[in-house]
């Protein structure tokens, strides 16, 4: 069995699904936390889908299990063409983030004492590299694509809030 088969095995299945869960969270509410257009909605969901297959490839046992998982839910490989960009709209946005960093909270203290430092550290990290990928995948406002913001104040505002939410 391997180290990131065992992390799979050391959660039941509503913390392993807190983990599992917690990335695409952060997907959508870094996309949500703004209003945009449905272009960039999706350009944010592919970016983070791309940002969680990353995860596959980070070094962390943990990581790579929660990535692969993830990937295997969505059903789609970005690295294989298949990026089966999901956009979700959530009718309150404020909520929507409130519920992702309300589980990022949880996330943190499932995984304290449980996994090892090096991995709990990298599995946040993770995280806020999904938030920074979604929030700089396309500009917000401007005319036809051009000019904008690249980030904005809101976006900037959640991926501080993810971090302090993880206790980074």
């Amino acid at each position: 069995m391997t180290e990131a088969t065992s992390y799979r095995t050391s959660f039941n299945d509503t913390d392993w699904s807190l983990l599992v869960g917690l990335p695409q969270s952060v997907v959508w509410a870094a996309s949500a936390v703004e209003p945009d257009s449905a272009h960039r909605s999706m350009l944010e969901s592919e970016a983070g889908l791309r940002a969680i297959a990353e995860g596959r490839e980070s070094g962390s046992p943990l990581v790579e299990a929660v990535a692969a998982e993830v990937l295997n839910r969505v059903a789609g490989d970005p690295d294989l063409g298949e990026e089966p960009a999901v956009v979700v709209t959530p009718p309150d946005p404020q909520v929507f983030v409130d519920d992702c960093l309300t589980h990022a909270r949880q996330v943190v203290a499932l995984l304290a004492g449980r996994v090892d430092e090096g991995d709990a550290g990298a599995y946040r990290h993770w995280l806020v590299a999904i938030a920074n990928e979604v929030v700089e995948a396309a500009p917000s406002g401007g005319v036809l694509g051009f000019g904008g913001q690249q980030v904005t104040v809101a976006e900037q505002d959640f991926v501080h809030r993810l971090n302090i939410a993880l206790g980074d």
